[in-house]
């Protein structure tokens, strides 16, 4: 299963194989969540290129105006750690499309490396764009998650391995350490509730690797359920992967 946490490292090349950017364009929609927007970052060093679409919290846009539905010029800014997002442009009609710049904070890079990482300039506008805070590495390394770099710290704030995630496995039975198992657990829906119902089933401590596997092939809890009621018992994780593989229902 070493081959899963290949493809969490795939994830991070688009945005951690980059020149230093400094400059792109942006663009807005509206979202479904109140007090979100749909926001759009597209930016270009040499020959690399970073594009990043997701929702955002209206308040990280710092004085953008997105009530008036006239077309009008907005201006805003969003401050993070590793640097700050200066954003110009227009909107109409809760759309809106403009230019950014980008101006590092040499500092982070200082404390970072007092956290024991390594953040080059290349890495800046990425951590400043997914909001790999010193709060949020100092949480983390209280937990004591091992395995921990640059990279894995942008994979976990993409993928959304937050704390509150880690101490939720844990909880549920979990080692929760290892930063590698941790973006494959949360890539793949390996879940506090996931874990909670294979024990619950009679499988209590089940490894990593193994769990990884089921979320992949599809073992459900009720795909288990199912096998027993049709008087399929005491079947292993690898038995059940297996009849799940070969089509078995």
């Amino acid at each position: 299963m070493h081959i899963l946490r290949v493809f969490a490292v795939l994830a991070l090349l688009p945005f951690t194989a980059l020149g230093a950017i400094e400059n792109g364009s942006w663009t807005l929609s509206s979202a479904e969540q109140p007090g979100t927007v749909q926001f759009s970052l597209q930016g270009a060093n040499g020959g690399h290129h970073f594009n990043s679409s997701s929702d955002w919290q209206l308040v990280d846009l710092r004085g953008l105006d997105w009530t008036t539905a006239a077309k009008h010029d907005v201006h805003f800014t969003i401050a993070r750690d590793a640097g700050t997002i200066d954003g110009q442009g227009f909107v109409q009609d809760q759309r809106g499309a403009g230019l950014f710049t980008f101006k590092s904070n040499p500092q982070y890079q200082q404390d970072m490396s007092k956290l024991g990482y390594s953040f080059e300039d290349k890495d800046l506008f990425s951590a400043a764009v997914f909001d790999v805070s010193l709060e949020f590495v100092r949480a983390l390394k209280s937990l004591g998650v091992r395995g921990l770099d640059a990279g894995k710290l942008l994979a976990f704030r993409i993928h959304g391995v937050t704390p509150e995630f880690i101490r939720n496995l844990r909880a549920a039975g979990l080692e929760a350490a290892d930063a590698g198992n941790l973006i494959a657990f949360r890539i793949h829906g390996v879940s506090a509730e996931f874990v909670g119902e294979l024990s619950h089933l009679g499988y209590p401590h089940a490894p990593p690797d193994q769990l990884i596997a089921l979320r992949i092939h599809g073992v459900t809890p009720e795909y288990i359920e199912g096998l027993r009621s049709k008087g399929m018992q005491n079947l292993t994780l690898d038995q059940l992967v297996s009849l799940r593989i070969h089509g078995i229902d």
